[in-house]
């Protein structure tokens, strides 16, 4: 029996907590919303549903409990989770979903993962129904978006795409979640590797050699002629990209592609007047910090200077932060545009709470109106599974999304 239209798994955690806030704060009352927080510890549980409306639910479930899990995926509609690393815990809930046909939403930047998961569930996802949508926080939703907004807006002129360029700037803290993650790739020699192919996510048919080779990171600061300024290789870049191409290939599937040359690379706006020594810097940094994840006992060292799982930054730090994603695109016929998407508040906390809530009440409450037959499942990207819609809530729930919008 289905009891909830949304359950918050992890709740207990950093992020987890400031979902279920979130969600306590703009999701609809009682009537309109039935939602519950879960986790495998019930004391912290239900710690934290004292600071939350009586009637939300309360459900125990061990990440690798696989009865619990089950049971737990029965009693919603749509399963929101932040209990990371998802390479060590989140398969379990994830195949629950694919195969019960229940919508699913993540915040995993871990590419790796992710492609272990189209390998195995994808199919399975497709057949049920399931929505499984990762990467639903700051990785990847301003990309997915950004460029996504450019697609319609040229595809309502008639033309396709040719290229879009991601320019970011963000100020922000780091949450052990997070960190957790990261380490967990880094710990992995093969996921080191796998990050490397500029195609990962692509379904296999659409990985080829000359793709890649085509589509490789940018290693250096180049001076981008349409911003006007240097830029530098994005450390975010190796999850976004992958992500942005991923919808490309799934549009390009559902006979809705971008366009057929279609291109895309992702920048850090490091701005200033001594923007060519900040770039040389970030590349020259971003290249260290990949050639040390190569050695081993690189993750052990990245342990002992970041935050522990469960903790992050402080509210202060959090609402003082900030990100920007300017994204320049070509359509075939030449003509230019820019899209923006920009929100305050830490990119990697606040504004990805945000990101990820506003997805699954999207699932939850607007799923006629999502890409697709209503009946689409899989495991998809924030574009190809809530498109417009998420769009349209972010801008509800007070983020800047803007197409055509002006380049500074």
């Amino acid at each position: 029996m289905t009891n909830y239209d949304v359950v918050i798994y992890g709740a207990t955690g950093f992020t987890g907590r400031q979902a279920a806030r979130y969600f306590a704060n703009r999701a609809p009352d009682a009537a309109a919303l039935r939602w519950a927080i879960a986790g495998r510890n019930r004391e912290k549980l239900e710690l934290i549903h004292r600071s939350l409306p009586p009637d939300v639910g309360v459900i125990v479930a061990d990440a690798k409990d696989t009865t619990a899990i089950d049971s737990l995926v029965a009693s919603t509609r749509v399963v929101l989770t932040t209990a990371g690393p998802y390479a060590a815990f989140g398969e379990p809930l994830l195949r629950a979903c694919a195969a019960r046909g229940v919508d699913y939403v993540d915040i995993t930047g871990e590419t790796p993962h992710v492609r272990r998961m189209i390998d195995r569930h994808h199919t399975t996802a497709e057949r049920s129904g399931a929505r499984i949508v990762p990467f639903c926080g700051f990785d990847s939703v301003p990309s997915d978006l950004g460029v996504l907004m450019l697609v319609e807006h040229f595809r309502g002129r008639g033309q396709a795409t040719r290229e879009v360029k991601g320019f970011f700037r963000a100020i922000g803290g780091l949450n052990g979640g997070t960190a957790a993650s990261m380490i967990e790739m880094v710990r992995n020699a093969d996921d080191v590797r796998a990050m490397e192919d500029p195609l990962l996510l692509n379904p296999h048919e659409q990985r080829k050699a000359a793709d890649a080779l085509a589509n490789r990171d940018p290693r250096l600061p180049t001076l981008d002629p349409d911003l006007g300024r240097w830029v530098a290789p994005f450390f975010m870049a190796p999850i976004n990209t992958r992500v942005v191409r991923r919808s490309r290939a799934l549009s390009a599937l559902a006979q809705a592609d971008y366009g057929s040359g279609f291109s895309y690379q992702e920048y850090w706006d490091v701005g200033g007047p001594a923007a060519f020594v900040l770039a040389s810097g970030a590349a020259v940094g971003l290249s260290m910090f990949q050639m040390l994840s190569r050695f081993g006992g690189s993750a052990d060292l990245l342990e002992r200077f970041v935050p522990a799982p469960g903790e992050g930054p402080t509210d202060k730090v959090m609402d003082e932060g900030y990100f920007r994603g300017l994204f320049v695109g070509f359509a075939d016929d030449g003509t230019k545009a820019w899209s923006l998407i920009a929100d305050k508040g830490d990119p990697g906390n606040r504004a990805t709470v945000k990101m990820l809530c506003e997805s699954a009440l999207a699932l939850a409450l607007e799923r006629d109106r999502l890409p697709g037959a209503p009946g689409r499942g899989g495991i998809l990207t924030p574009a190809t599974a809530l498109g417009m819609t998420l769009v349209a809530r972010l801008r509800a729930a007070g983020m800047t999304l803007d197409c055509p919008a002006r380049r500074d």
